[in-house]
């Protein structure tokens, strides 16, 4: 039996896809083979991979003045080609820090050589909600922030206006709601959480950008030369894009596109935040009510014992992943696409009954 899963990432694959993947894994596509045992230069490997970026474009309504190309190395990687490409050496450019990834990001900039600078930061008050004023660098290289962030629960509900190209990790929000692609310069996600398995990465940039990237960049690390070569300068994470790819065909064909999803998202989300509200305290949110993220509900109990003994009676009731971040303990529901509202009344249910005959 499943469960109803919870973790934060890798998290819930849509059930379809995982049954037409399992289908699939002796004979992909007629070949007679998994697709993971395919050549990635085989005709059926290149038009998958050219599918999964087409209904990816039409999920996002990217036209082709974005490049998009499927990496490896994680949204961490992105960390670092983004400082190599368009900052380099004492380049200047400026981070907007909401949490532990945005700390890495800008901490890898430094370690890149680059000369990065908080515009703004919510650390003074433990990260509880999404900045609202900024100072930006007017001859900063590029401005970088997190859209969603797992860790602490927060997510930006609009985006700032920024005087160089925005750039955003949006590995946990990901094709979870629309967006407005025309704000960003580049955006890029890592596949564990709403997309597919871990190892592969998409990113999609402004091709007048990437023409800009500094041309000293080492090979795999550069985005003119993974443009360029259609995301297989080396062999890609095949069975990452085909899982990706199935999941792309799933929000548009099933769930009816990223406005629906949003929708479906927002119910979920309200019917767990409506539950703490309505506790009394003995469930208490960490993050700020206008900063709560859609994606990953934080939260707390009135001691570490509770917060414990919640952990295990949960997973022995079939609700996975509900531990918070291993940085700031407490407790957390990741709510990405795949899990379904089902999921979210079962654990609504197993904490009033909790709340019942503990608190």
């Amino acid at each position: 039996m499943r469960v109803a899963n919870f973790n934060p990432g890798p998290g819930a694959l849509p059930v379809p896809v995982l049954e037409e993947a399992a289908r699939d894994m002796l004979n992909w596509r007629g070949t007679g083979m998994s697709v993971m045992e395919n050549s990635h230069r085989a005709k059926a490997v290149i038009a998958m991979v050219e599918e999964a970026e087409a209904d990816l474009r039409s999920l996002m309504g990217l036209g082709q003045e974005w490049a998009v190309i499927f990496c490896q190395g994680g949204a961490s990687l992105q960390f670092t080609m983004i400082a190599l490409n368009f900052a380099g050496p004492a380049g200047r450019c400026d981070y907007i820090n909401t949490g532990l990834w945005s700390t890495k990001a800008y901490k890898e900039a430094k370690i890149c050589g680059a000369n990065p600078r908080l515009a703004a930061t919510s650390e003074p008050d433990d990260f509880t909600h999404i900045p609202e004023a900024f100072d930006f660098d007017s001859e900063a290289q590029y401005v970088h922030l997190t859209a969603n962030n797992t860790v602490r629960g927060t997510q930006w509900k609009q985006y700032p206006k920024t005087p160089a190209p925005l750039m955003a990790d949006m590995s946990s929000e990901f094709l979870s709601r629309p967006l407005e692609a025309d704000r960003f310069g580049l955006i890029y996600a890592g596949a564990q959480k709403n997309m597919g398995p871990a190892g592969v990465t998409v990113t999609a940039v402004k091709r007048e950008l990437a023409d800009r990237a500094r041309p000293d960049v080492p090979s795999m690390l550069s985005y003119p030369v993974l443009i360029k070569n259609e995301s297989m300068y080396n062999t890609p994470p095949v069975w990452s894009i085909y899982i990706s790819g199935l999941t792309f065909k799933w929000l548009k064909n099933t769930i009816g596109g990223l406005e629906a999803m949003a929708e479906i998202n927002r119910i979920k989300a309200e019917t767990l935040y409506r539950l703490i509200d309505q506790s009394g305290g003995f469930y208490r949110g960490t993050a700020r009510p206008d900063s709560r993220s859609h994606m990953n509900v934080t939260f707390l109990l009135p001691d570490q014992e509770l917060n414990d003994r919640f952990k295990k009676e949960a997973q022995a009731a079939g609700l996975e992943g509900l531990g918070g971040h291993r940085s700031v303990g407490g407790l957390r529901a990741s709510l990405y696409n795949a899990v379904t509202q089902d999921d979210v009344n079962k654990l609504v249910e197993f904490m009033r009954e909790f709340q019942r005959t503990r608190g």
